[in-house]
């Protein structure tokens, strides 16, 4: 897997869009664990999981993360690891998102 990515823009939307958990967004890998699927310079698609900047909610409540994170995926939307390390926003239930809820170790 990816250590490291840097997001090239948002999927869908229009110019200048900012990337929200739940997007699927374009990105390169930057640094990649040796010996894994995803080589570094590939381009490729990610659902964002996190992120520093706050998310507000229907309920009025604000959610923020200490990190930006994302979960690099295939087109089907599946993801293409194994494993998820640390929260994941509730909102990847609204978009369908299950396999990456099931694999989280904490839902937010």
């Amino acid at each position: 897997g990816a250590r490291r990515i840097m997001a090239i823009t948002p999927l869908g939307g229009s110019v200048g869009r900012i990337a929200r958990i739940g997007d699927v967004i374009s990105a390169t890998v930057k640094e990649a664990v040796p010996e894994s699927k995803v080589r570094k310079g590939t381009v490729i698609r990610a659902v964002v999981v996190r992120t520093r900047k706050e998310l507000r909610r229907k309920d009025g409540s604000y959610i923020r993360f200490e990190d930006n994170a994302a979960v690099i995926i295939d087109k089907a939307g599946e993801p293409v690891g194994t494993r998820v390390f640390g929260p994941v926003g509730r909102e990847l239930r609204e978009r369908k998102f299950m396999k990456i809820i099931s694999l989280a170790p904490e839902v937010l």
